[in-house]
C-alpha cells in the first residue's frame, strides 16, 4: 500500500513583505552645493561672445571693416529724402534686391509725395505686388505721402520724433532715414547688425533697443555713422546667420567670436587626379 502524499504547507506572507519598496528621500542639496552652483560661471551660448569688447578692439575691429568696405552705402535705390523713405518703408520683411526691382517704376510713376498720394493704394499696390506684404506696405506709402503733404509742406522731416510719427515708419527706419539722408549718427539695428553685434561682442543686448543703445554708448564718435554700413554689409556678406564665414573676415583677430570657423575643403570629384 502506497502512503498517500503529504499536503504541502502554504508559507504566510505578510502584507508588510509585499508591499512595495518605499521611496528614498531626496536629499536636500547642502549649502556648498548651493554656493557652488550659485557661483559657477553661465554658459555663455554659442552664437553669443563671451564678453563685450574693450573701447581699443573696438576701434580695431571697426578700422578692419572700414578697409574691407571702403565705398559702404545703401544698397538701396534711391533719388531723394522722399525715394529713400518709401524704399526703406518697402524693404521691411523683404530684401533690398527686391525693393530694387519695383521702385524704378515705381518712382518713375511717382517721384513726390504729391505724386505718390494721386496714385493710391491701388496704383502703388500694383507696381510693388512682388515683394512681401505689399498690400499693407501700399497704404502705409500713400498715407505717409499724404501725412508729409499735410504736415510738412511734402518734405522729409529730419527728427526721429516726426518720422516715427509717419505711417508705417519706426525706429529703424527712422534712424536710416536720418543716418542716410541727414548725415546724421544713428546705428540702424537690423537682424544682420543684431547678430553681429552679439556675436563679435561689439555690443551685445537681448534686445534690439539694447544692442542699439549699446552700440550708439560704446562705438567711437568719429566712426558711428559710417558704421551702420559697415556693420550691415559685414553681416550680410560674410558673418552670416546659419554659418559665418570667418576665413574671409578682414577684422577676425579683434573679434571675440568663440567658434570661428575655417575655410570648407572643397574635395575634388572621385577619380580625379589631384
Amino acid at each position: 500500500m502506497v502512503d498517500a502524499p503529504r499536503p504541502t504547507r502554504t508559507r504566510k506572507t505578510s502584507a508588510a513583505s509585499t508591499a512595495a519598496p518605499k521611496a528614498t528621500a531626496k536629499r536636500a542639496p547642502s549649502k556648498a552645493t548651493k554656493a557652488a552652483k550659485a557661483t559657477a560661471p553661465k554658459t555663455v551660448p554659442a552664437t553669443q561672445a563671451p564678453r563685450d569688447m574693450k573701447p581699443e578692439e573696438i576701434r580695431a575691429f571697426l578700422k578692419d571693416l572700414a578697409q574691407a568696405w571702403p565705398d559702404a552705402k545703401t544698397e538701396l535705390h534711391y533719388s531723394s529724402p522722399f525715394t529713400l523713405l518709401v524704399a526703406v518703408v518697402l524693404s521691411a520683411q523683404a530684401t533690398d534686391a527686391s525693393v530694387n526691382k519695383v521702385t524704378p517704376a515705381l518712382f518713375a510713376a511717382a517721384p513726390t509725395p504729391a505724386a505718390m498720394a494721386a496714385l493710391g493704394d491701388e496704383g502703388v499696390g500694383a507696381l510693388i505686388r512682388t515683394i512681401g506684404l505689399w498690400r499693407n506696405k501700399a497704404k502705409n506709402v500713400v498715407t505717409l505721402s499724404r501725412q508729409l503733404l499735410e504736415r510738412h509742406g511734402g518734405t522729409v522731416p529730419g527728427t526721429r520724433e516726426e518720422l516715427e510719427a509717419l505711417a508705417g515708419v519706426g525706429r529703424k527706419t527712422a534712424n536710416v532715414v536720418l543716418n542716410v539722408a541727414f548725415n546724421q549718427p544713428t546705428v540702424p539695428v537690423d537682424t544682420h547688425v543684431f547678430r553681429l553685434a552679439n556675436r563679435t561682442g561689439l555690443g551685445r543686448g537681448k534686445t534690439v533697443e539694447a544692442v542699439e543703445a549699446a552700440l550708439e554708448r560704446r562705438i567711437p564718435k568719429d566712426m558711428i555713422r559710417d558704421s551702420h554700413h559697415w556693420l550691415i554689409l559685414q553681416g550680410r556678406y560674410v558673418c552670416k546667420a546659419r554659418k559665418p564665414e570667418c576665413w574671409r573676415c578682414a577684422a577676425m583677430a579683434p573679434c571675440l567670436f568663440p567658434a570661428k570657423t575655417e575655410r570648407p575643403v572643397i574635395k575634388p570629384p572621385r577619380g580625379t587626379s589631384v
